[in-house]
């Protein structure tokens, strides 16, 4: 597994690793976030959804509805598994259709559904170090996933 740490200062450091993620990621591609809450998923998912099209005042977290689709030069798919009591209520939102898609699937508390999840992702941790700033550890789980740590580690 590829990985690199990247500690952002700001909000605006955080935009930046959104919006190269949102360049880099391939089409149906599956980021998982982990953190604890108030680590910034949904911040990170914004800058995502925000350089691949979509205002960023749209982008909520969806943990009482548990699915956003955004329309953007592609879409964003916004799943969230905080509210979920198990695997089975994650399967039947039917994330397949999701994963398979032609967008970017985003799925916030992750690892209570780490099962569900496509074999091959990326996943990213999030830790607050700071009251604005946070540090993003991010794993390629899979070889399709590679290409996208390592051009990251090498553009930030």
């Amino acid at each position: 597994m590829s990985c690199f740490t990247y500690d952002a200062a700001d909000e605006s450091a955080t935009a930046t690793l959104g919006a190269l993620l949102a360049e880099l990621l391939p089409n149906g591609g599956t980021v998982a976030l982990c953190g604890t809450l108030g680590a910034g998923k949904t911040r990170l998912v914004q800058a995502i959804a925000e350089a691949a099209g979509v205002d960023r005042r749209d982008v909520v977290s969806p943990s009482f509805v548990l699915i956003q689709e955004y329309q953007g030069r592609r879409p964003v798919y916004h799943l969230d598994a905080y509210r979920l009591r198990d695997e089975d209520e994650f399967l039947e939102l039917g994330p397949d259709e999701y994963f398979d898609g032609d967008g970017i699937t985003l799925v916030e508390w992750a690892d209570r559904v780490e099962n569900c999840l496509p074999k091959q992702r990326l996943e990213i941790q999030i830790e607050v170090t700071g009251p604005q700033s946070r540090r993003f550890r991010v794993t390629a789980v899979g070889a399709r996933y590679a290409a996208v740590v390592e051009a990251c580690q090498k553009r930030l």
